[in-house]
């Protein structure tokens, strides 16, 4: 499906990126942490050129509330070894730091033989696409509860299971093709939202989050299905798994702090 006509995130200019209203997140007018970490993301992948080496883990750390306002992202190599790479990356905003990320690339190998037990998880059919994406909203997701049956963020709102499958629809720098790292860098934001709606509504917002992969994501949608949620006097943490079409490609792991100026039960189709 087309949609290159769709307002992307972010724009450049002169040494920075400007971000589009629609990059805005849930909790107000600062950008979304999927925009966030798939900026950072984006840094750290420009640093890293040998093809042999695979992103195995993102942790992305938002400082602070980032306005929608121009932001500039500056990344370098921490080591270099035989078999991995750390990058490092930062986001400033009027010459202030507001969030930074921090990655491990790993090197193929040969996979080892034997069968090595996971527990058994069963995503939900692929959702039916639309005829056109809508430009109001930030990428196309189906959020999916304990009856199965695909819909908004509410689906999330009760005690059970929770899965959601994910397309992004629009670019997230102008002009840019969007790589398989990136995507999944956006997409594992929604781990905060998934894992912390309670049977009232969503009162945790995400301070960081982190992403690790055995292997890239194949096609435009990326799953994910909670895992767990644990919390106690206004901290969280939650952790769930990610999938593509083809099965299992890693872990999202968040950690959040009770905003409960959120208006409860609502939840426009957006992770922040």
């Amino acid at each position: 499906m087309e949609f290159s006509s769709l307002t992307p995130f972010t724009v450049r200019r002169d040494d920075g990126l400007v971000p589009n209203e629609i990059a805005q997140g849930g909790w107000g007018p600062t950008l979304g942490g999927q925009v966030i970490g798939g900026l950072l993301a984006r840094g750290i992948e420009q640093h890293v050129v040998d093809e042999e080496l695979v992103p195995a883990r993102l942790t992305v750390d938002i400082l602070r509330r980032v306005a929608t306002a121009p932001v500039r992202v500056c990344a370098e190599v921490v080591r270099i070894g035989r078999r991995m790479q750390s990058v490092d990356a930062t986001m400033t905003q009027d010459g202030e730091v507001v969030a930074r990320a921090s990655a491990l690339y790993l090197r193929r190998s040969t996979q080892p033989d034997g069968q090595i037990w996971t527990t058994p998880l069963t995503m939900p059919p692929l959702p039916e696409e639309p005829a056109h994406f809508s430009d109001e909203l930030p990428m196309f997701i189906r959020a999916y509860g304990t009856d199965g049956n695909g819909g908004d963020g509410l689906q999330w709102q009760v005690d059970g299971p929770r899965y959601a499958w994910i397309r992004e629809v629009r670019a997230l720098v102008e002009g840019e093709q969007m790589s398989p790292f990136i995507r999944a860098a956006m997409a594992v934001d929604v781990t905060s939202s998934m894992t912390n709606f309670s049977t009232t509504g969503l009162a945790f917002i995400n301070a960081d989050y982190t992403l690790t992969l055995s292997r890239l994501p194949e096609g435009p949608y990326i799953g994910l299905a909670a895992l767990t949620h644990y919390s106690d006097d206004g901290v969280a943490t939650g952790t769930a798994s990610l999938f593509d079409t083809r099965g299992p490609i890693g872990s999202g792991m968040s950690t959040a702090v009770a905003n409960l100026h959120f208006l409860q039960g609502k939840f426009a189709d957006r992770p922040r």
